[in-house]
């Protein structure tokens, strides 16, 4: 696990440029949709969205133009999660047909409910999501790099604004009621067909006025005529929220030929702005790793070469007698840890989340996990995390069996039911929370059960499959007897204290990867799109690595200072790490976030918590299983009579 090679550094250069590239690397098995001229596409309509908020609400929780009926897409296990709810709309679009001040609806007055629903969700920021030919709507911003200007979207646009009408005046809430959509195009020459490339959209906020009485079936506005070649501007009356107050929904469509094409029409989206950042972010990790990989040599190549060749070349009782450091404790370092039942369900889980992690970072660095695929992501993490249960049995298993245990089947059923608990328990927390707030995100009790039928009919079977399969194996030998009596543990230094020890050895794993975190939590958090898995497969090895060598290194000086207690302590050094991960979430919740209901508040550190939990789990496993085959290893090299 620990070992640093020339593939590595291939697989740097490699992977590093995959994950610049990647954003082209459109998902396999998707075709895309052709459209003749005059096709009529629907638009749907997806959550409204706040990050000051992070509670999603339907589209229709607002008073919009409601079709009849109102038809809800077929949505996969991660959609449903995430707390998409895709539903058909008024809004029709012909291809390659610019259109005007097309009207969707009227409300002839808003209720005092109504206008307080609006008001609502313009306080707090909400910003509405589209759909078209399932590429998401967004607003364009320029940005300057270099001095060259380039496109950037937006995700979504704004409900509304507050603004004062007078300077000093009480602030107003403002409705964006009309939106120009653009919609960007790939026409084929041969055969005149297009493919949509780009879904961009301007809001509105507009008092349209027309000539009473008002027809429903030809509508006619004042403000906005094709025929008059009068379009909606800024520049317009604004359309105020208040109750009585008549609003107009309209739209522009404006269709316009690229050179973009469809493989690399989420591009733009997944534009990365700092990719100078994720380079220094590997440079720093790789900085942690050499330095590490240093230490470790130096302690095998040198300390442990010497002691284990003057250890074989002791040939009088009395020289066998003086022996100091590790060798002493020899007859005591195999001896089953206190808890080991506990400990093997710890180390059977975290094989089950390292293995989730890593075929999941396979799969999306190939382009399989594309944002296109939403929902995808967290779809394949839950089957997968499933699936994984057959490893955790097993390895759960085969430490229990090392250490002596004989109730396998109580210890297989603290495998398959402690993590997973802890999770659903937080998460149903959660969900009652989300739940009170009538929101979107809140997961329907049929998809609480379809997640409890994964949970005990697939995963639980496995677990128990794997543990049966790992117990009926020969145990592990250890490599020297245990002696019966346990032999004194002298005093220690201070810098050898457990708690010191163990909060030391965490920085470093934490160091190896928390500007990758900063982007993770900002994706997760502030809605943006991840996609640079290239960068995060890499941290991954390196985060491997570093969790091994750190616990190596301090687990060699444990055994120096004839200290051979170091079972637990090997999981929790490296484990460590998900405490600096819990404190920077802290840290990043003050600074870059604006939440201020409680609710809000509370999944944010409920969901970080389980995160951080998780983290723990994965760190600890890896560093755990790097000190056991390293102590394997050198108490198997000496000769011990």
């Amino acid at each position: 696990m620990a070992r640093v090679s020339l593939h590595l550094l291939a697989l740097v250069a490699g992977l590093c440029g995959l994950s610049v590239s990647t954003s082209a690397f459109y998902l396999p098995g998707v075709a895309p949709q052709d459209y003749a001229r005059d096709d009529i596409v629907n638009l749907k309509v997806n959550k409204l969205t706040s990050t000051k908020t992070q509670l999603p609400y339907e589209y229709y929780s607002l008073p919009y133009c409601r079709p009849d009926p109102i038809v809800n897409s077929a949505e996969n296990l991660g959609e449903v999660l995430r707390g998409d709810r895709i539903e058909n709309s008024l809004y029709q679009i012909e291809i390659r047909l610019d259109e005007q001040c097309k009207v969707v609806c009227k409300i002839d007055s808003l209720s005092a409910s109504q206008a307080k629903a609006f008001q609502g969700k313009i306080d707090d920021e909400y910003r509405v999501n589209m759909i078209l030919d399932n590429l998401p709507v967004a607003m364009v911003k320029m940005r300057e790099e270099n001095g060259k200007p380039f496109k950037t979207y937006e995700r979504g646009y704004p409900v509304g604004f507050k603004a004062a009408i007078e300077e000093g005046g009480e602030e107003k809430f403002f409705l964006h009621n009309h939106l120009r959509f653009t919609i960007l195009y790939h026409k084929d020459i041969e055969t005149d067909l297009a493919r949509i490339v780009g879904f961009e959209t301007e809001p509105f906020s507009v008092k349209h006025e027309y000539e009473p009485p008002w027809d429903s079936v030809k509508p006619l506005l004042d403000t906005c005529s094709p025929g008059r070649m009068q379009y909606v501007t800024h520049g317009l009356a604004p359309q105020m929220v208040a109750e009585g107050e008549e609003v107009i929904f309209s739209y522009d469509v404006i269709f316009k030929m690229s050179d973009i094409k469809w493989a690399s029409r989420w591009d733009t989206y997944l534009l990365m702005m700092d990719d100078q950042i994720h380079w220094f972010s590997i440079i720093n990790s790789l900085m942690i790793v050499l330095f590490l990989s240093g230490m470790v040599g130096m302690i095998m190549m040198r300390t442990l070469h010497r002691d284990i060749s003057k250890y074989n070349q002791l040939e009088t009782v009395e020289e066998a007698q003086e022996e100091t450091g590790w060798k002493l404790v020899h007859g005591d370092v195999f001896r089953p840890p206190e808890c080991f039942s506990l400990l093997s369900v710890y180390v059977g889980t975290g094989v089950q989340i390292f293995g989730m992690c890593l075929i999941t970072l396979v799969f999306a660095v190939l382009g399989f996990l594309s944002p296109a695929n939403r929902g995808g992501l967290m779809t394949a993490m839950l089957l997968l995390f499933v699936f994984m249960g057959l490893f955790a049995g097993y390895f759960s298993a085969r430490f229990f069996k090392m250490w002596k245990g004989t109730e396998w089947k109580a210890n297989t059923l603290r495998t398959a039911l402690m993590f997973p608990a802890t999770a659903f328990a937080i998460f149903f927390t959660l969900n009652m929370l989300i739940w009170g707030e009538k929101s979107s995100g809140a997961v329907p009790f049929g998809t609480l059960f379809a997640l409890m039928f994964l949970w005990f009919g697939i995963s639980v079977p496995l677990v128990f499959i794997g543990s049966y399969f790992g117990y009926k194996k020969p145990a592990m030998e250890d490599p020297v007897r245990t002696n019966k009596i346990p032999r004194q543990i002298p005093d220690q230094a201070w810098y050898m204290n457990p708690i010191f020890s163990v909060l030391v050895g965490g920085i470093l794993p934490f160091g190896a990867v928390f500007i990758e975190l900063f982007f993770i939590l900002t994706s997760v958090w502030l809605h943006q799109f991840y996609y640079i898995f290239g960068f995060l497969f890499l941290v991954f090895v390196i985060l491997m690595i570093t969790c091994a060598e750190i616990t190596i290194v301090l687990c060699y000086f444990q055994l120096c200072s004839e200290d051979y207690q170091w079972w637990w302590r090997a999981y929790f050094t490296s484990g460590s790490s998900s405490i600096y991960l819990f404190l920077y979430s802290c840290f990043y919740f003050f600074t870059k976030l604006d939440i201020t209901k409680p609710v809000s508040g509370m999944l944010y550190f409920g969901y970080m918590a389980l995160i951080s939990y998780c983290f723990f789990i994965l760190t600890g496993t890896m560093g755990f299983y790097a000190c056991f085959m390293f102590v394997r290893t050198i108490y198997g090299s000496v000769k011990i009579d």
